[in-house]
């Protein structure tokens, strides 16, 4: 690994998407969002600062993806601790399974947990940050209020999801979201929030707590009760605070990489790592036929020992969650099982398909703070419901918990917390933190963040070109998706032959992750950043 090739041939781009700042960086998935976020470090904000104002506005500009009734997990670098921020949301405590028809987890007001976003980035502010409540929110009032842009990738997902929103019998969702209720709007229709505008602007003067326990609540509470949902007051006003926990981190390729424990699913991703250090820089940079395979077995292996091993801190603090998992033997056990063909003796039916999406974004300032933020309200516009004269739109977290085995850790009973797919990382040289990175995408978010660092730490790859270059993911069940026409087709007939259920996506697929990234550079003066070429977003730092 040569950090003078990585950082001395990042290239930056007029898009927008790759970006190189003297003060500090932000990477969101929309550009309204990252604007945001620089406009609170040129104010004389800190990093923390800048990743809250940054997810406020996400929560406005980015609504498949992300907002206030959804859930966000944090991983963060201040003050030279590491620390991770579970900010879980709750079952309600009406919700049990006897009371749930079939499908009602999946959409609907009765999908929707306690959403702790709200709760999340105030007890990151007032906790870390250094910039008034009201700087930290003007950017998000402000875009609700003028509007954005509809961007083309909007446009694709609102079509795609029209059905679902008018299949709710009162169609919340859709009067917000649609076009008249009815349509997607067109790309480039100018898309203002007035209710969303009022709701932030509480937020900014009353503060979260108000948002829980003052009218918001009762307002969701009428909502729900009106609807036959779960969420209340009462809920409500129990506030998610995020609990702070321990990062977890391993060393890969001599550098420390920090992540999320569970129930985040950060462990999953360091074993991953653990078993790609048992190979050969030289044998990942050939990316020939035998080392997609590995990389996809890896992919397999690990994603099966996440579903085998599910660990929720809550209800077992007792047990030693990552020493076996985690430890070197372990890891290399799993990797000299990768035989030259698929492995027979794992299953080969996806019994777990995961659907959902999420946006990530990364900060990092000058004074040495460090934050990934990833925040979902789970599936594609969530739950299709929309909080009645607050504009937002509920989330579907309930479809994240079983629902068949009640010793599971993540079971669907009052008061539990889903089974997060989040696994940003903080990767140090010499100590300092060096680079933030994090993607969306359920379980391909191991994948894609994996290949990220892969190409950087294997291949001596800058970021410009680690993002760019063609992922795939393979299932436990073996189904390998990959951007067709990105691939040689050798690799691709090989693949097929070895075992693999091949699944052909479009170049740069949005299904494939999307990486958010910053660099605070040792070898030159600076910070780099990068964004996500297969979706909105842009990175850009304090001129």
């Amino acid at each position: 690994m040569n950090p003078k090739i990585i950082e001395g041939r990042f290239q930056p781009t007029e898009d927008g998407k790759c970006a190189w700042s003297a003060n500090g960086m932000v990477s969101t998935a929309f550009p309204e969002a990252t604007r945001a976020g620089v406009e609170i470090l040129e104010a004389g904000g800190n990093a923390i600062d800048a990743a809250c104002a940054a997810a406020f506005a996400l929560s406005v500009c980015e609504p498949q993806a992300s907002g206030l009734g959804g859930q966000s997990m944090v991983l963060l670098h201040t003050q030279d601790k590491n620390l991770a921020l579970d900010g879980s949301s709750r079952v309600p405590s009406l919700a049990h399974l006897s009371r749930i028809k079939s499908g009602e987890s999946l959409t609907g007001y009765r999908a929707t947990t306690v959403p702790s976003t709200p709760a999340v980035l105030g007890y990151m502010h007032f906790t870390y940050g250094r910039a008034s409540w009201r700087t930290v929110l003007e950017p998000a009032i402000r875009i609700a209020k003028e509007g954005y842009r509809i961007t083309e990738l909007q446009h694709r997902l609102q079509k795609r999801e029209m059905k679902a929103f008018l299949a709710v019998s009162s169609q919340s969702g859709a009067r917000y979201f649609l076009k008249d209720g009815k349509e997607p709007y067109a790309v480039g229709d100018k898309f203002v929030q007035n209710d969303l505008a009022r709701l932030l602007e509480f937020i900014s003067e009353e503060g979260v707590k108000a948002f829980y326990s003052g009218e918001p609540a009762r307002q969701i509470d009428r909502d729900m009760r009106d609807n036959d949902g779960f969420l209340h007051y009462e809920d409500m006003a129990l506030i998610p605070w995020p609990v702070l926990r321990k990062t977890i981190s391993r060393r890969y390729r001599g550098l420390s990489i920090h992540t999320l424990p569970p129930p985040a699913a950060g462990r999953t991703l360091l074993l991953i790592l653990l078993m790609l250090g048992n190979l050969p820089s030289k044998f990942l940079k050939e990316r020939s036929p035998e080392s997609y395979h590995f990389i996809a077995e890896t992919f397999r292996k690990a994603l099966l020992n996440r579903k085998e091993r599910p660990f929720d801190p809550n209800i077992y603090p007792q047990l030693p969650q990552d020493k076996r998992i985690l430890s070197l033997d372990f890891a290399k056990m799993l990797a000299t099982s990768i035989q030259d063909k698929i492995d027979p003796t794992l299953p080969l039916a996806d019994l777990f398909p995961s659907v959902n999406d999420t946006t990530h974004l990364s900060v990092m300032d000058r004074q040495g703070n460090a934050v990934g933020i990833t925040q979902s309200i789970e599936r594609v516009y969530g739950a299709r419901t929309a909080a009645k004269g607050l504009g937002f739109l509920y989330n579907n977290y309930m479809s994240s918990l079983e629902t068949k085995d009640p010793s599971h850790p993540y079971y669907l009973r009052p008061n539990a917390v889903p089974w997060s797919m989040s696994a940003p990382v903080i990767v140090f040289r010499r100590k300092q933190p060096w680079l933030v990175a994090g993607s969306p995408g359920s379980e391909r978010i191991f994948s894609a963040v994996a290949l990220f660092l892969t190409h950087i730490l294997d291949s001596d790859l800058p970021m410009s070109e680690s993002m760019i270059l063609p992922r795939i993911h393979c299932s436990i069940g073996g189904k390998l998706s990959y951007e067709e026409g990105r691939m040689d087709d050798k690799v691709v007939q090989y693949l097929k032959n070895v075992g693999y259920k091949m699944d052909a996506r479009e170049p740069y697929a949005f299904y494939l992750g999307a990486i958010h990234a910053v660099m605070r550079t040792q070898t030159i003066d600076g910070f780099q950043g990068v964004a996500e070429i297969r979706r909105d977003g842009t990175a850009a730092g304090p001129v």
